[in-house]
């Protein structure tokens, strides 16, 4: 297994400059960053990350913890995620906690034994107490916890954009179909917005929400199949998720009931599959490209040490397609 000293002797530098480029300290000429490099390869020169991540104190990793990847809408936020990380100088750990309190437990202990720089929580069961007794950098996506920086689209505005759509149209008793409420979670300002506007407007209205370890096609079918089977009258329905739509479409098929016609749909996020849908699903977009991007960057400058802002609410869009 090649050394140090064989990466100095073969590139005719000093052992101390070869460290310097493999931790990018100091001045170094192009010339001579690139010897070195071109030597490591031709010596198939692997880095024990572990000791240099305990020499700089800094290991390049952060950790990102959330309910499934299988969702939509985590799919494309892990990807710009670990795109800006990328971009950043940072590794992703992933970790799937499928709402699982014990799960999520044990995923923050591994990310603390890989010494991360950082952690981003888009998962939501464990209590206040143990995100502020991390001890590292933390950033949540979709909820607020004390002084924890957080970033979320704005869900009060976009569930009343969804939900004064479809009154626009003619709906006379709408439903709203979302997560369990007993999460904490900023996404629970959607259905404020929905019980709000529907009252503000006197339009009958209901909800029904999934249980605490939502994210399950099948749970999603069976919701629908029992609010049709008690409120058939319902003509109406704002999906806290486009899955949630998605799966709304698939029963409205297979009980015969039209898509706008019968019964009119709004879903939430604007997730690429959206479009894909026959009918197109009418969603309020939320900018997870750029909810990803700010994460990346709030969590960079906690890991520096610098100050950043604790509340990041960046603005959704109506997007109207064949649903409505």
């Amino acid at each position: 297994m090649a050394t140090l000293k064989d990466i100095a002797k073969g590139a005719g530098v000093t052992v101390t400059t070869v460290s310097r480029v493999l931790n990018n300290r100091g001045y170094i000429s192009d010339e001579t960053r690139n010897k070195v490099y071109r030597v490591m390869k031709e010596l198939n020169y692997q880095p024990n990350e572990i000791a240099r991540s305990l020499a700089r104190k800094k290991s390049n990793i952060i950790g990102l913890i959330i309910p499934t990847v299988a969702h939509s809408f985590f799919s494309e936020l892990s990807f710009y995620l670990e795109y800006y990380a990328y971009n950043n100088g940072y590794k992703v750990l992933l970790c799937n906690s499928q709402l699982e309190q014990k799960k999520e437990k044990e995923y923050i202990d591994m990310l603390r034994a890989h010494q991360v720089d950082g952690i981003i929580m888009a998962s939501h069961t464990l209590e206040v107490d143990e995100y502020l007794s991390l001890n590292l950098p933390v950033v949540t996506v979709d909820r607020k916890v004390d002084e924890i920086p957080n970033v979320s689209s704005d869900n009060y505005y976009g569930g009343s954009l969804a939900t004064n759509l479809l009154i626009d149209k003619g709906c006379n008793k709408i439903a709203y179909i979302g997560g369990s409420l007993k999460l904490n979670l900023l996404a629970n300002k959607r259905y404020e917005a929905f019980i709000n506007t529907a009252k503000g407007r006197n339009v009958d209205f209901l909800n029904m929400e999934t249980d605490i370890n939502g994210f399950k096609i099948e749970e999603y079918e069976e919701l629908i199949n029992n609010l049709f089977r008690k409120h058939p009258d319902i003509d109406g329905i704002f999906a806290s998720s486009d899955l949630i739509a998605a799966s709304i479409i698939k029963v409205c098929n297979r009980i015969n009931k039209k898509v706008p016609d019968d019964v009119k749909i709004v879903g939430y996020d604007d997730v690429k599959v959206a479009s894909l849908f026959v009918p197109q699903i009418t969603t309020i977009r939320q900018p997870i490209e750029d909810m990803g991007k700010l994460v990346i960057e709030l969590l960079a400058k906690l890991i520096d040490e610098k100050d950043v802002i604790n509340d990041n609410i960046l603005p959704v869009k109506l997007i109207e397609r064949e649903t409505t």
